[in-house]
């Protein structure tokens, strides 16, 4: 293996939530953070496996990344795939990565480009998303689609972070029952010096009621085929109330996130966590003893009410199953937003907005 190499800077701030040293995967222990800032060695694939399923390392696009060094580790075993495959069921994006590995000749370097390809595809739909959020905009967000979330920069929060220059500010829901608003998007936003107030999940009807939000844009899990999104749990009810208000509701996601062979929502899987995770957090208990739960981690928002989906190729509108296909298929747009390219239509109940003031990027003809 090679030397030691150093990746997954977040935003020039030295935050590596993704460190591969040739000989082991370091990975930032995101349940720590933010009180902590502790890295988990991992020397075989089993280990990286089990990181995944106990979220040490989070966000699809990692999700895939840490399973690609995790095949390295284990010198691309048939055990290593069929473990790595196993640790959590919903985000594609690691089982994009597994597929890559397998028609790898060079597993180290594939590996590494699968890293830096999500790096590139997060700058490019940051810079194509951040032409739709409004000078000044209050921007809503669910759970952390940042660096911590990716290789580096994010997807949704990265679009924020791209559109930094505009003043915006971010209104981030907690996400319960793990937190990851609170305890990864606050942190993030902190570190990059952008305005942020945190609510509880359930205070977001109330600011859109009251005119408080600009924009909700959101990350994604798994996109189907007709443009039905995976996200993390809550974020159906947030475009619900988004098309309520009139308020334009974007999710934020790298091609390696769309599952052509997933015809709609109700084919994806949805992981079921442990109930302890909604009875109390770390050492505490809240809930009494004896009580059912129920614990998905994921929910499915339809595409009529997604204003439009952002990836690295460009932004489509109105999500179509024919409108993704054809932006699939299509040329990999150049990632200046000038030439940004994006899929427009006006299908029922996929309308942007009258309120909405942010440019959308049309395509060349």
């Amino acid at each position: 293996m090679s030397a030691p190499l150093t990746r997954g800077v977040a935003g020039g701030r030295g935050v590596e939530p993704i460190r591969w040293r040739g000989d082991r995967l370091e990975l930032l222990d995101q349940r720590l953070l933010p009180e902590r800032m502790v890295y988990v060695s991992c020397r075989t694939a089993a280990e990286v496996a089990q990181a995944i399923r106990d979220m040490v390392v989070r966000g699809a696009p990692a999700i895939g990344c840490a399973a690609a060094f995790g095949v390295v580790l284990s010198n691309g075993t048939p055990e290593s795939y069929a473990m790595l495959a196993k640790s959590r069921p919903t985000a594609v994006n690691l089982f994009w990565a597994l597929e890559r590995m397998k028609k790898a000749k060079d597993l180290e370097n594939e590996a590494k480009a699968i890293f830096d390809q999500d790096l590139a595809a997060n700058r490019a739909m940051g810079k194509l998303g951040a032409e739709l959020i409004p000078q000044g905009a209050r921007v809503m967000t669910h759970c952390n689609t940042g660096a911590l979330a990716t290789a580096g920069h994010g997807t949704a929060l990265g679009v924020i972070r791209s559109a930094k220059e505009k003043g915006v500010s971010v209104i981030a829901c907690e996400t319960r029952p793990y937190l990851q608003g609170a305890r990864l998007t606050a942190w993030e936003c902190v570190q990059e010096g952008i305005p942020c107030t945190l609510i509880t999940d359930s205070m977001a009807g109330h600011l859109m009621s009251r005119s408080e939000v600009d924009v909700v844009i959101v990350g994604a899990d798994r996109i189907a085929a007709n443009g039905d999104v995976a996200n993390k749990i809550g974020t159906y009810p947030l475009a619900v109330l988004a098309r309520r208000h009139g308020i334009p509701f974007y999710v934020a996601a790298p091609l390696s996130t769309f599952d052509a062979g997933i015809p709609d929502g109700s084919q994806i899987p949805i992981e079921e966590r442990p109930a302890s995770e909604v009875t109390g957090y770390r050492e505490t208990r809240w809930a009494a003893e004896g009580v059912s739960v129920r614990n998905p981690a994921f929910d499915i928002t339809p595409a009529e009410l997604i204003t439009g989906i952002i990836c690295e190729k460009g932004v489509v509108l109105a999500p179509s199953r024919q409108r993704i296909a054809r932006l699939r298929a299509g040329p990999r747009a150049s990632p200046a937003p000038s030439r940004a390219r994006a899929t427009s239509g006006r299908a029922r109940g996929s309308r942007i907005p009258a309120r909405h003031t942010g440019k959308v990027p049309r395509a060349r003809r």
